[in-house]
């Protein structure tokens, strides 16, 4: 019954509404690389223009979705407390670790949407409300927002915390894609300390699971290494190496009808085709015509849409592909992006070419001479190895810069109201201590 519990905690980040579908989605169409194909306002047709408004129903349930998972985790961290006995202490710090790294990585990602970058003012702006005490009634919904650095804080002692708890490995490839273990603690951190700017903290975390050289891969715990075909991460049975923590579907817990990847991105439906223009992704020099990540997970036009679509989530209704959070390739880039902004553009640049050489082993790059050619051609290769992933506005925000939305045919700088998401009305009306 507590893993059934710890499996529900799970199940509650994977909601189509939130980590199953419409987070990674969101984040993607309000940058330059889509253009929508059928005004649908159901499937985020406000947000790829920048119109999005706090009343906007989608937005608030990231906002529901994400506190109701918060939530459950913190009435399951105080069950096992108050049940010292229910299971052997070993077992109840793994499943306590679970339940931190789902709290940790809710949060983070809340803050992304919700918040200002931690890069503008090194955290000091208005955060989130910081709930760490499960709530079983509307008594205590009255909570100001801690700052942007204190949830931050909050997110990395959960993961240090889950670090120590997790187990090294689990006893299956399944298991050690779908649930938390030393090495998906340690891989979120980089992110976490990627997005606040510490440099030096991504590559000390980002150490413990990459070596210092190539073949860049992990020795340590479960052995994450890139694929040699990068298409084989999006197919079944999605529990390659190099896919950290996944969210598993299937048919009777798909992510529900407009919330799965599939339906926006594939063949067969496309709500969002490639933009070919000179803003996206698609035709940028870096991204060969001989490039897997081409020639295998994109096609150039489909029976329903006469542009270029993404394939990699190749499912039909009722779409159970399972859905990507955290994969070795995007640690490599974290390290990576690290090391150039801390001047280690050797290592910089070997782990660059090895990402890119994966997909396109034949392809140079003009030139990486310079720490600002590198970190460019870093952040491209990002928007390359994780299109359709749900990194694209985050990983522009997170470095304070302004964000190209072709939806609305504008640059929205920093200090425009629709660079964040603002705080959704449900919440401000329930809660009036949100706006203090």
């Amino acid at each position: 019954r507590v893993l059934s519990q710890v499996n529900g905690l799970y199940g509650s980040a994977k909601n189509g509404s939130l980590f199953g579908g419409r987070y990674l989605i969101y984040n993607d169409i309000r940058g330059e690389e889509w253009v929508n194909r059928t005004t649908n306002s159901v499937t985020g047709y406000s947000t790829y223009q920048g119109n999005q408004d706090p009343s906007d129903s989608y937005l608030a349930n990231f906002w529901i979705q994400g506190y109701l998972t918060i939530n459950r985790t913190n009435l399951f961290i105080e069950g096992l407390a108050k049940n010292p006995t229910a299971v052997t202490p070993a077992l109840a710090a793994n499943y306590r670790g679970e339940a931190k790294f789902i709290r940790a990585l809710t949060y983070f990602s809340l803050v992304q949407f919700f918040a200002k970058p931690y890069i503008l003012d090194k955290g000091a702006s208005a955060g989130l409300p910081l709930r760490l005490k499960g709530e079983t009634s509307s008594a205590n919904n009255d909570l100001a927002r801690s700052t942007v650095a204190q949830v931050y804080a909050q997110v990395l002692k959960d993961l240090n915390e889950a670090e120590t708890e997790l187990p090294d490995s689990y006893g299956t490839a399944l298991l050690n894609t779908t649930r938390a273990h030393k090495n998906t603690a340690i891989a979120l951190k980089t992110r976490v300390l990627l997005a606040m700017g510490d440099y030096a903290g991504v590559i000390t975390e980002g150490n413990k699971i990459v070596s210092a050289a190539a073949p860049f891969k992990s020795a340590n715990r479960v052995a994450h290494a890139l694929q040699a075909d990068v298409s084989a991460v999006f197919k079944a049975p999605y529990t390659s190496t190099e896919s950290i923590f996944s969210f598993p579907m299937d048919a009777t817990n798909a992510p529900g009808t407009q919330n799965q990847l599939g339906y926006y991105w594939n063949a067969g439906n496309v709500e969002y085709t490639l933009n070919t223009g000179a803003t996206g992704i698609y035709n940028n020099p870096q991204f060969g015509a001989n490039d897997d990540r081409k020639t295998k997970l994109t096609v150039p036009k489909t029976a329903v849409a006469n542009a270029p679509s993404l394939t990699k989530f190749s499912g039909v209704s009722p779409y159970v592909d399972y859905v990507p959070n955290i994969r070795y390739a995007e640690v490599l880039l974290n390290v990576a992006e690290a090391e150039a902004e801390s001047g280690n553009l050797t290592r910089a640049t070997a782990i660059l070419k090895a990402v890119h050489a994966r997909s396109d082993a034949k392809f140079e790059f003009a030139s990486l001479a310079t720490k600002a050619e590198v970190v460019k051609a870093i952040l491209t290769e990002r928007r390359i190895e994780l299109l359709g992933e749900g990194f694209r506005a985050n990983d522009v925000l997170r470095r304070g810069e302004p964000l190209n939305s072709f939806g609305a045919g504008a640059i929205i700088q920093p200090s425009d109201p629709r660079y964040i998401y603002g705080i959704p009305l449900a919440e401000v009306q329930t809660n009036p201590s949100i706006g203090k």
